[in-house]
This record gives C-alpha cells, structure tokens and sequence, in this order.
C-alpha cells in the first residue's frame, strides 16, 4: 500500500488559523492523522500526513467542496529551497520523480509581497512546459492525470505539488478573475457572479438561472446583487430602505420595497433569496434557514459577516442552527460553504432543498 501524502492549501492571507483548524477537523474525520503548518499573512498552509511519501489518498479523500476556507487543495510532493537561477527546469521535472501530469499551473501565493513575482511566474512557464514535454511528463488534456501546481515563494524557492481537475478549483491560485461589469452599481455584484459560479455546474445554472425565474434579493442596495439577476433576465424583488440604481428599476425587471427584510415574505414561493446584509451571522443564518423551511424559495446564496475571532466556530455554529430549523421542518437539503475570493472578512453560503437536484450534504 502507498503511503500518505501531505496538502498544500491556498487560502486568503489572514485567514490560515480558520483553514489549518479546518484541514485538522476534516482529515481527523476522514481518518488521517497529522498536523497543520502555517505563517501568519501567507496564503498558504501545509498539512503534513503521520505517513508522507507516495501517492494521493488525502487529496482524493477529502472533497475540495467540503472545505470552507481553502481555495486549492493539493498534494504537496516536496519543497525544493535552493534552485540554481540558471536551470531551474531539470530539478522540478526530477521532483516528479516520473508522474505524468495535464497541465502546468505556476503560481505564487496571494499576497502583497508574492505579487513581485508574478512577472517571473509568467516568464517561466514557457521553459517550464517545454521541460516536462521534453522529459515526456506533460500529457496536456488528459483528465485522467493530476495538474501540476508550483507555488513560488521566491526564485529559488518553491513547493511541488499535484491536484485533480474534479477535486480541486479550476482556476489557477484558486482565484476566479471575474470582470466587474461597468453597469453594475457596486463591486459586491462580484461576489453574488463567483458564488453562482462556484457553487452550482454549468447544467445547473442553465437549469435554476432561467430567464422568468423569481427572486427575492435582501438588503438590496444599491443593487450589486439585483444586477446579478437581472442580467439573466430573473424578475427580482429588492428589499431595502436604500435607493436602488435607476438603471435596475428601468430594467422592468426589478421591484422595490422599502420594508423589513427580517419580516417581509414573499406572497407566492420563489426560486431564489439572496442575501448580503451587514448583520449577525446567527440572525441570518436562521432567517435563510426559515425562507427554505417554509417553503418561501427553493434556493439561497446568503453571506456570513465574521466576527474577529472564532470565525471558523461562528462558521460551524451557523451551519448547524441552519440544519437544525430544516431537519424540525423535515426538509432535506444541501448546504455549502466557501469563503470565495470576492469576499473579505465573511463566507458565503448555499442552501438548497434538495427536491430541487442533489442530496442531504
């Protein structure tokens, strides 16, 4: 039998204590012993396995989409500190130690001081790809092989890592690098774009973003959210006591209450709620949890704003006041969690029947 791997875990910088806390809760209930590793501020954090060496079982074992604070999940092959400036190429493909990969991703962490080498990252990965197709390691396309990631933490410092295309996120760093549309009236319409994204596959956007759905999108000023839907030709009520942007109301898509969005509900069920109050978490946890209970939307996509500390905790206490109001109310559900690059100090989370496609998760 092979034996265990360590992870490579990229993360938002200031936010390694939640995903190392996170990474030792999963793996312990997967059955993996170890540790996790960080530093304060680096975007990064390692899980090092009782049992390192060969093979990929926790990178396989625990689903990316499970985890609430990691942006990639990797296996970490090595850590290589000392490459020669003038061939850096032959050491990595020697890191591989023969494995053949589908892509080449070379990455440096998402912080201030790694954005000085995103230059160098750009300028190696044409060498980079022509050594792994010269040493006949780069079967580009075949998603049956893992993807190379190598996260640069300077020039001559790097760590090796693989992942898979369905455990893992699609984009390089693990960052959407979404557009901010210039129409929309705010830059948290990005947030509402990466989560529907990010959350639900391409079918089941085409299924549940329908043109001529409904939606109920709380705490709707100025409207970054609303625009989100009515881009998709969705029939919104906003709820807030702020202005919307005129162009939305224009739209002939949009409806504006000025109410309370702790007590407003709809008069007939809708498809979706959105949510992005500044708020406590517990409050709107329960409030999206009582919209699905009762049958007043079929989908949610709400954000948790974090307190300082104790953020994971206040994370897993949502979750189950969430899951508690749906189990008295028998409703089977899916619940998700991620905190996605467009957010800052909050997550953002996914609630849905599951009569609507999928299961209890």
């Amino acid at each position: 039998m092979s034996r265990l791997e360590n992870l490579l875990l990229y993360c938002r910088p200031g936010f390694e204590g939640e995903c190392a806390a996170e990474i030792q809760e999963v793996a312990a209930a997967r059955g993996i012993a170890g540790y996790a590793r960080t530093q304060s501020q680096s975007g990064v954090v390692t899980f090092h396995c009782s049992e390192a060496g060969i093979g990929l079982e926790p990178a396989r074992l625990i689903r990316f989409a499970d985890l609430i604070f990691a942006r990639q999940l990797c296996a970490l092959l090595t850590e290589l500190t000392d490459l020669p400036a003038r061939d850096r190429v032959t050491p990595l493909c020697a890191a591989l130690a023969g494995r053949q990969v589908s892509a080449l991703l070379v990455e440096t962490a998402d912080t201030n001081e790694a954005k000085q080498l995103q230059a160098f990252c750009r300028k190696f990965q044409t060498p980079m790809r022509e050594g792994l197709q010269r040493a006949g390691l780069l079967r580009e396309g075949d998603a049956a092989l893992p993807r190379l990631h190598l996260l640069f933490v300077d020039s001559a410092h790097v760590l090796v890592a693989l992942s898979y295309a369905d455990n893992a996120s699609p984009w390089p760093m693990g960052i959407a690098r979404l557009k901010f549309p210039r129409e929309a009236p705010s830059r948290s319409t990005l947030k509402l774009d990466e989560a529907l994204l990010f959350f639900l596959s391409e079918p089941e956007r085409e299924r549940y973003l329908a043109p001529g759905m409904t939606a109920v999108d709380l705490g709707a000023a100025p409207g970054g959210w609303t625009y989100q839907l009515v881009r998709r030709h969705i029939q919104v009520t906003a709820v807030d006591n702020g202005a919307l942007a005129p162009s939305l109301l224009d739209s002939g898509l949009v409806r504006h209450l000025r109410v309370d969005a702790f007590t407003f509900r709809p008069p007939k069920p809708v498809t979706w709620m959105v949510c992005d109050m500044v708020e406590q978490p517990r409050r709107v946890a329960l409030l999206v949890a009582d919209w699905v209970a009762r049958g007043d939307c079929a989908h949610s996509v709400f954000n948790l704003k974090l307190p300082m500390k104790k953020r994971y905790q206040e994370v897993a206490l949502c979750a189950g006041l969430i899951r508690e109001r749906l189990a008295q109310a028998g409703v089977d559900h899916v619940l998700r969690f991620k905190q996605l690059y467009h957010d800052r100090e909050e997550v953002t989370g996914y609630l849905r029947r599951a009569s609507e496609g999928g299961g209890v998760a």
